[in-house]
């Protein structure tokens, strides 16, 4: 039992190097707290994002439709 819990013990994988998480010193436990907020973020705005590009082109689909017709 002590093989299994030792498999599903969270690891960090940088570099092609593998840590785990509980080995970690305080330092580093924040600096990885860090870099995940940061991803999540990332992930949230790359999606804010994309809703804005889809705003933008619904507005330029709009414009093109109210301008006048060209001879």
């Amino acid at each position: 039992m002590a093989k299994e819990k030792q498999e599903q013990e969270p690891k960090l994988n940088i570099d092609g190097k593998e840590y785990k998480i509980s080995d970690l010193s305080d330092g580093a436990k924040g600096q990885l707290q860090g870099l995940q907020a940061a991803e999540t973020e990332m992930k949230r705005l790359n999606i804010q994002l994309a809703l804005i590009q889809t705003a933008r082109n619904a507005y330029m689909h709009a414009l093109q439709d109210e301008l006048p017709a060209s001879k």
